[in-house]
């Protein structure tokens, strides 16, 4: 089965927001950022919101045909280097929830273990409903973009939120770049990386 995807504009800002509300309001990292459920409910969505702002300027979000599954990527050319914005994490805090110090350590945290000098494509999120999880969608938005990472000779990153994603990427051939990120009195993340193939 195909699944149609393609490439989101500034026109599906409140539909990939909605959806990567929904796809990660029971995440371990999310619940972590905002460990109570009230508070997760009306602050998530504004960091989902911030995320795909960030994303709609400077790379490219992948959604299915349907609006089920959406994926956020970032070209990331060897020279970047993820802590030049020193005081991203901040304005996100600022921005999105400025008493919740996490918001803003998640930013640094995620930042501190980016890899550096080598060119690669960066899945920053990806997400899919609830109700259409275990199909293939996420798969298949994956996929695609690795298809064209192995056909140009880039890298791709990635760091996952929980064991279930942590085995899918391990599927597509990611493997683990480092160590496990754990946080304070929190879940793991796990950095991964993957080589072009062929």
């Amino acid at each position: 089965m195909g699944v149609a995807i393609r490439t989101a504009g500034y026109e599906d800002r409140e539909l990939v927001v909605r959806l990567l509300d929904t796809a990660f309001q029971d995440d371990p990292v999310s619940g972590w950022v905002f460990p109570g459920t009230e508070h997760r409910r009306s602050a998530h969505p504004r960091l989902m919101a911030a995320f795909t702002d960030i994303v709609l300027d400077q790379g490219r979000i992948d959604v299915t045909e349907d609006g089920t599954a959406c994926a956020l990527w970032l070209s990331m050319p060897a020279e970047a280097h993820a802590q030049d914005d020193d005081e991203g994490p901040a304005r996100l805090r600022e921005a999105v929830d400025p008493d919740n110090e996490r918001v803003e350590q998640i930013g640094r945290l995620t930042a501190a273990i980016h890899p550096q000098g080598r060119a690669h494509e960066y899945l920053w999120m990806i997400g899919t409903t609830p109700e259409r999880q275990g199909e293939g969608l996420g798969t298949a938005l994956i996929t695609s973009v690795l298809d064209s990472c192995d056909e140009r000779g880039v890298a791709a990153y990635l760091e996952a939120s929980s064991a279930r994603s942590r085995r899918l990427y391990e599927r597509l051939g990611f493997a683990l770049e480092g160590r496990p990120l754990d946080l304070l009195d929190g879940p793991q993340m796990w950095p991964m990386w993957r080589e072009p193939r062929g």
